[in-house]
């Protein structure tokens, strides 16, 4: 036996990965399938139904039901629960529990709820005491109840991702590169007199393409989160005309969080970059130039396919 039980746990399954650790008072039943080097703290219950990754640590007072699948390099943190039946009834049972799926890398705090049927996506974040009614973005960061957005994951730092402005503080027009591959804000011509103020921007001059077609986003609560998809060959260009609202740009490899809050003050979203809007404040108008005319086959709506395309280009 290549694992590690302690002498006050029980573990009935064989399907155990090289030097897991399973520790005292944990009751791994004899059908759960658990990776190598995982960590299975005390008072952790084990169902029949139930697939862990490697790497995977399972903080004290879990129960991971029938249905739950952990991927590799997750966190759970102490007493998370997890629920595996909608309608629960004593002596009652479904036909089959619904798959809750934690992706890789993804960590939830603890005393969080996670509902059934749920997946959290890759390097997501769940909060201390979150109750997570819906599934969650791969790299968000969501607490409270119900759980909401409050972030997104940045990769590179470790940490959360911080909104960006233009670093010049003057309001000349300019554009300014971004961390993101191809994506940059352009800060447009402002004109401010006592009659009211005026922005203008020209199509393939301050635009940096020919619009086909136009679109308004309003009226978005503020939990609520738009876009999550990427386009093939559709270029974007973002105005938010009133109010505010938070972009993530992603390319596949870089990611940044860019704050839209002035009218005069746009963002370039080229082909292949993943983009998300969220943090829409309750005024905001969302002014969106598009470089195609609508095609559904166009966007590229689940993300590890985006992350395939990108990585092939």
């Amino acid at each position: 036996m290549n694992y590690f039980v302690h002498p006050q746990g029980i573990c009935e399954s064989s399907h155990i990965g090289a030097n897991t650790r399973i520790w005292a008072f944990a009751h791994v039943l004899a059908k759960a399938r658990l990776g190598s080097d995982c960590n299975i703290c005390d008072h952790v219950f084990i169902e029949n139904d139930v697939v862990i990754g490697d790497r995977v640590t399972v903080k004290c007072g879990v129960q991971l039901w029938d249905g739950v699948t952990l991927e590799d390099d997750v966190f759970i943190g102490p007493n998370v629960t997890f629920t595996n039946d909608p309608f629960p009834r004593s002596k009652q049972y479904p036909e089959q529990f619904p798959q809750t799926r934690v992706c890789a890398g993804a960590s939830i705090g603890a005393n969080a709820t996670i509902l059934p049927g749920l997946t959290i996506g890759a390097r997501a974040m769940v909060g201390a005491g979150a109750v997570v009614l819906r599934s969650v973005p791969p790299d968000a960061i969501v607490v409270g109840n119900p759980a909401r957005i409050v972030g997104y994951v940045d990769n590179s730092a470790g940490g959360r991702l911080v909104a960006d402005r233009p670093r010049d503080s003057n309001e000349r027009p300019g554009v300014e590169e971004t961390s993101v591959r191809g994506v940059a804000l352009h800060r447009l011509p402002l004109i401010q007199d006592m009659r009211g103020d005026l922005s203008v921007g020209e199509f393939e001059r301050s635009v940096p393409f020919l619009p086909r077609r136009y679109f308004l986003v309003f009226g978005v609560p503020s939990a609520e989160v738009r876009g999550e998809h990427a386009h093939r060959t559709c270029h974007q260009f973002l105005v938010c005309v009133k109010g505010s609202v938070s972009v993530i740009a992603d390319d596949g490899t870089r990611r940044a969080e860019l704050l839209l809050d002035r009218p005069n003050l746009g963002l370039h979203l080229p082909p292949m970059t993943w983009g998300i809007q969220y943090r829409y404040s309750a005024d905001a108008v969302l002014l969106v130039f598009a470089s195609e005319y609508y095609d559904t086959q166009e966007y590229i709506r689940d993300y590890d396919e985006f992350l395939r395309l990108s990585r092939a280009r």
